[in-house]
């Protein structure tokens, strides 16, 4: 992009009401994501994002094809999958994997199928693959107050959600409430999903837990720098997408953001890559595995 380019798309980030709402709301989802990624990336819950994603399309589908508020049929509903798929998975006869099969598939076709009889011309590509223009002024305000909340209480709530991502039988003999936790991690995870549908899509919110967290795994191996690096290039990520999709106007957010997920997430792996065949020429040839995020506190 040049210079005209990107004065160009500032303007319209900054003169237009929906793509500023959309920018900001944006990064707050991406940044809630992220964080919320980590620790479900480093327990192998990540999945559950996708899950819940599902549950979100099919929901979101139903409110649109009832003429209801989309985002307050679609958040209740996905926060009680995600309690269900928790509790369901703390049962030792059905895994969390099949737990989350299981609800999000059945979610999902019966909200395609109530579309269908309805008869509804709901546009559901929006759903699948996000857009801008579909985030309302009071889903905005709706969605600005729900991002502020998960990411307080992360802060919040942060040693005991370290405590349970790393050590689940340590948290437990110290009195921290593992299954509580766990519940609540999904839960915020399930409001995230809902929020960052509008956006991203159905299809690709997932990346936004996924990516982050993976890729500052490649060079921070501290808990603490994984989650911040983690938030900031999600920002980015968003950000850059973002003004990508204004200037090339056929590119779909969604697309866009992961996309530029995929370039940093390339870039850190080399990075990574390159630091480990310097430390291991500077040890004198010993191994020069890296530790893992938590293994040097948090």
């Amino acid at each position: 992009m040049n210079a005209a380019i990107i004065t160009d798309i500032f303007k319209t980030v900054f003169s237009y009401g929906f793509v500023f709402r959309a920018m900001l709301v944006g990064v707050l989802i991406s940044v809630c994501a992220a964080l919320l990624g980590v620790s479900l990336v480093l327990r192998r819950c990540s999945m559950i994002g996708d899950g819940l994603s599902h549950v979100g399309f099919g929901a979101l589908a139903v409110a649109a094809a009832l003429g209801a508020a989309q985002l307050w049929v679609a958040l209740p509903v996905v926060v009680v999958v995600a309690f269900l798929i928790i509790r369901l998975g703390d049962d030792s006869k059905l895994s969390s994997d099949s737990a989350i099969a299981l609800l999000s598939s059945g979610v999902l076709a019966l909200g395609v199928m109530i579309v269908s009889l309805t008869g509804s011309n709901t546009n559901l590509s929006d759903f699948l693959f996000g857009s801008v223009f579909a985030l309302g002024e009071a889903d905005a305000i709706l969605s600005l107050v729900l991002s502020v909340i998960v990411l307080a209480l992360f802060v919040l709530f942060y040693n005991k959600i370290f405590a349970v991502t790393f050590d689940a039988a340590f948290a437990r003999a110290t009195g921290t409430r593992e299954g509580f936790y766990n519940t609540f991690i999904a839960l915020l995870t399930a409001v995230t999903v809902v929020v960052g549908m509008r956006l991203v899509g159905a299809l690709l919110v997932t990346s936004l837990i996924i990516f982050p967290p993976l890729t500052a795994m490649r060079v921070c191996k501290k808990f603490r720098s994984v989650v911040i690096c983690s938030g900031v290039l999600s920002a980015l990520s968003f950000v850059i997408g973002m003004m990508i999709s204004l200037g090339v106007r056929s590119a779909p957010v969604g697309a866009s953001v992961v996309l530029v997920n995929v370039v940093f997430f390339l870039l850190f792996l080399c990075a990574g890559k390159v630091r480990s065949m310097i430390r291991t020429r500077t040890d004198g040839g010993r191994d020069g595995t890296d530790p893992q995020p938590g293994d040097r506190g948090q």
